[in-house]
């Protein structure tokens, strides 16, 4: 195992794939997995092969969604398939819901909430009875950096850009920290996750399929086991997946594809994945079938049919600003400016402790 965070595992991948041509049979990589922060740089690279040099064919992939084969796709050419499509929801607390808003129905939930205006009123009357809005500095983050204008670094000129939406999600956050409707602590550490819990005090979190079934409700506990509800929340978004990519040089295409072709192709399959573990897969006619099943729902989720919203959402989603740096930025940007948050250091400080971090990672860019 290799963790994510600072490219480990990129520059591990990179130091096995760099031996493709001279590793043993048993040493050469055959499939490996990407992430959509990354994806791009594999994709359009020699290392991997198109789909359809291992027979699987545009019938095989045709209920994909297609902001899933975009990621993928380079020059015409699709190489690499996910099981997953990751769109985004808001997931609430029913209790804290009606005791602020008087209602936990989602849909009456997402009308207090659907755009940022709302949010942030909604976010004034968790504080005045006592609950935060949002549990620290890089929840809405992924809301944000899903919509932006442009890329988040400019391919042709070689600019980092701050984007508007990037922008917005700073000082919508620096607010948020300054008048307590959140709890400053940050993806992931002990504080976050405990906020979930009973013992916690927020309303809500961005999370996309996987975060839901996957880290929420480990974090939920026994407590708040059907206590969550989710809804579209104020803006679309998506957030991760993973893809399956063949290694080129590979000598065991047979196997990638047939791998390839379980995993992601099949519908019986794919609506299978999704009833145990409650996670939302690539294929639109299982996904279609789910959202229209009136007796399904996720018991975590207090049988609400959460796979009917991200069958909504899913189509929405597009991949045009993505770019081979994105793991980088969306990281460092997210560290550096927790001191301006704090209020430890200025916005201007903050911002280019962020290119010098940028910079580390990826020193094309000095």
């Amino acid at each position: 195992m290799v963790a994510n965070q600072e490219n480990a595992y990129q520059i591990a991948l990179d130091n096995a794939l760099d031996k493709q041509s001279t590793a043993a049979a048993n040493d050469k990589v055959d499939v490996f997995l990407m992430e959509a922060d990354y994806a791009l740089k594999y994709v359009n690279s020699n290392a991997t092969l198109d789909v359809k040099d291992l027979g699987l064919t545009d019938n095989d992939t045709k209920d994909m969604y297609q902001y899933t084969k975009d990621v993928a796709t380079s020059n015409g050419r699709l190489k690499g398939v996910s099981w997953q499509a990751t769109p985004g929801l808001f997931a609430y607390r029913t209790d804290i819901a009606e005791a602020v808003l008087g209602t936990s129905d989602p849909a009456e939930v997402q009308k207090k909430i659907s755009d940022w205006d709302k949010f942030d009123a909604v976010a004034a009357q968790m504080k005045e009875k006592g609950y935060t809005m949002l549990s620290g500095y890089d929840d809405s983050y992924r809301t944000f950096s899903n919509n932006v204008e442009n890329p988040l670094v400019d391919a042709k000129t070689g600019k980092i850009n701050l984007d508007p939406q990037i922008d917005r999600w700073i000082k919508q956050t620096k607010e948020y920290t300054d008048k307590g409707y959140n709890n400053k602590t940050s993806l992931w550490d002990p504080a976050w996750q405990k906020e979930q819990s009973a013992a916690g005090h927020t309303f809500g979190f961005f999370y996309s399929t996987w975060g839901i079934n996957f880290t929420l409700k480990d974090n939920a506990g026994e407590e708040l086991f059907g206590k969550y509800r989710v809804c579209e929340g104020p803006a679309s978004y998506f957030w991760g997946g993973t893809w399956l990519a063949a290694a080129n040089g590979t000598d065991n295409k047979s196997f990638v594809a047939k791998l390839m072709k379980t995993m992601t192709c099949d519908a019986t399959i794919a609506e299978q994945i999704t009833r145990d573990t409650s996670d939302y897969t690539n294929n639109k006619t299982a996904m279609n079938k789910l959202a229209a099943d009136k007796t399904y729902g996720s018991e975590f989720l207090g049988g609400q049919n959460h796979v009917a919203l991200f069958a909504s959402a899913a189509p929405k989603i597009k991949m045009d600003k993505t770019t081979i740096w994105d793991q980088g930025f969306n990281e460092n940007i997210q560290g550096a400016f927790k001191d301006y948050f704090a209020g430890k250091a200025s916005y201007d400080e903050c911002k280019e402790a962020f290119y010098k971090k940028f910079i580390k990672v990826y020193p094309e860019f000095e």
